[in-house]
């Protein structure tokens, strides 16, 4: 049975945050607000939580392309390659915000996504995730629970998302009702941004 703990966007509840943190450093899978949809979230560090993930998503861990989801741009040298300032002031005009940013991978990725050249950077424009990020020390890993054919109204409503994860997750966040629209993903890798999935949000270049 998955915990369900309101925590207000306004002013998340430090105690509430503390709960989640340390069910995330326990290896636990949680279910959390965005500033686009719900997602499904764990501790990067944990790599037992990260199967967990995958095998929710039905894919292979090694082969999933899921968000590094930070506090901040602060985080960035953690996990990316040196970038060049035009790309770090087009991240700087547009995070926090609802997107998904590729950029190219450094050595310091976790060892499942060791082959992975390249890893998709969130900070999210929601204080509860940034609230959590914050509180862990380190990005969470991050994939969304809407289902990308129809828009559905469980993945929008907390109390039908525990209904549906009940036995499948530890935590439920009831932040509220969330939207239905994804993040717009945007590949840095290149010579110039590509967007590869237009989502919420409207990009500043």
């Amino acid at each position: 049975m998955a915990e369900f703990i309101k925590i207000y966007e306004e002013n998340p509840n430090p105690k509430e945050i503390k709960k989640v943190v340390k069910i995330l450093r326990d290896g636990g899978v949680i279910i959390y607000p965005s500033d686009t949809v719900y997602a499904l979230g764990c501790d990067i560090k944990s790599n037992r939580a990260m199967e967990r993930v995958a095998q929710l998503r039905g894919v292979k861990l090694e082969k999933a392309n899921f968000s590094f989801v930070c506090e901040d741009l602060s985080n960035l040298s953690d996990y990316v390659k040196q970038i060049d300032t035009p790309t770090f002031k087009l991240l700087k005009r547009n995070l926090p915000g609802p997107y998904t940013f590729i950029l190219p991978g450094n050595n310091n990725l976790p060892t499942v996504f060791k082959k992975k050249k390249e890893v998709g950077i969130r900070v999210p424009d929601n204080s509860i995730t940034r609230a959590i990020v914050q509180a862990l020390g380190n990005p969470i890993i991050s994939t969304s629970i809407k289902d990308e054919d129809e828009v559905i109204e469980y993945t929008t409503d907390p109390e039908l998302i525990l209904e549906k994860w009940d036995n499948l997750v530890d935590l439920v966040i009831d932040g509220g009702y969330g939207g239905n629209i994804p993040s717009t993903v945007i590949d840095l890798t290149g010579d110039s941004p590509v967007v590869i999935r237009e989502g919420k949000g409207s990009l500043e270049l």
